[in-house]
């Protein structure tokens, strides 16, 4: 594996991911910053984030554990993206 981010990314939201960067920059960042401000809409007290990210890592580690799910790197994920704009 290369170098760069390990994410272990759902299908739905790699699928997103690879269509925004399509599109154009001014688009990218509007995007962005809708995403960005949707997040702070919905905060939550800190004793509540903890727990849910603690209940998300969990999770996850054991879907590495299981082989459910896999590590992906930036790069990869970057790749993928190439390859379907080929297409």
């Amino acid at each position: 594996m290369g170098a760069g981010y390990h994410w272990v990314v759902t299908n739905a939201a790699e699928t997103l991911l690879e269509q925004a960067l399509t599109l154009p920059v001014e688009d990218r960042a509007l995007l962005a910053s809708g995403l960005l401000a949707s997040l702070d809409s919905e905060s939550l007290p800190e004793a509540e984030v903890e727990r849910v990210w603690s209940a998300e890592t969990e999770r996850r580690a054991m879907q590495l554990k299981s082989g459910e799910a896999e590590l992906v790197t930036w790069e990869h994920v970057l790749q993928r993206v190439d390859e379907r704009r080929s297409q």
